[in-house]
């Protein structure tokens, strides 16, 4: 089976990676490029391993999540669709089991809440562990005063921590947001469907999404 670790070192993948952020960077989007991806893919090891699922299924999580965002390098718009036909093609290239294959690819065509549906349990995962991922690090605007709602969002999330409950059963995204910033309505105004999505997700691996702001239960 094709590891992790060979697609994290595989020049022709982190440079499209790279390219993709870029492209981002132009556009004024949140940082999209290593520090994502790979925050996504631990956070991907730690949901289908703390549920259960075999080391096959969350090592496929993992290289799902660090390719998920490439299609960005050909438009923001449609980026799941176009990121899961470069994906096919890199990894086809790489002989990667067919079966295999067809799980990474369709996780990160459905990855996107516009058009996002967890069809599976590497899928699920690959949505919670993305959309989950907001803190201010990303953020690559440093005038305040030029904030958008979406850096002004970003901005204000001190700390965020997606944690499964003793019981398996419960998942839980704890965010800490400073209000000087962002507001707590703002979050929902650009959040909301990434938050219903991961509902989605959640209820695929048999548990209920929870959504926690400043200690205040939300969902």
């Amino acid at each position: 089976m094709l590891k992790f670790e060979e697609i994290k070192k595989n020049e022709a993948i982190n440079a499209y990676i790279s390219g993709a952020d870029k492209s981002l960077a132009a556009l004024g989007f949140t940082e999209h490029s290593f520090a994502h991806v790979t925050k996504v893919a631990e956070t991907c090891r730690y949901i289908l391993s703390t549920m259960g699922y075999s080391q096959h299924e969350t090592e496929l999580a993992r290289i799902a999540a660090y390719l998920h965002d490439i299609g960005n390098l050909v438009n923001r718009i449609d980026h799941s669709q176009s990121g899961a036909v470069m994906a096919f093609r890199i990894l086809d290239n790489l002989k990667m089991d067919a079966h295999d294959i067809a799980t990474v690819v369709s996780a990160i065509g459905n990855h996107d809440e516009g058009t996002g549906v967890p069809v599976d349990a590497v899928s699920a995962a690959l949505i919670l562990a993305d959309k989950s991922d907001v803190r201010r690090s990303r953020v690559r605007n440093r005038d305040k005063s030029t904030f958008d709602i979406h850096d002004r969002v970003n901005y204000s999330v001190k700390s965020s921590l997606l944690k499964i409950n003793g019981d398996r059963d419960i998942i839980t995204l704890s965010l800490s947001i400073d209000t000087r910033y962002g507001s707590i309505m703002e979050y929902f105004e650009i959040f909301m469907n990434r938050m219903i999505l991961c509902r989605k997700a959640a209820e695929k691996l048999g548990l209920t999404f929870k959504l926690e702001i400043n200690g205040q239960p939300l969902l």
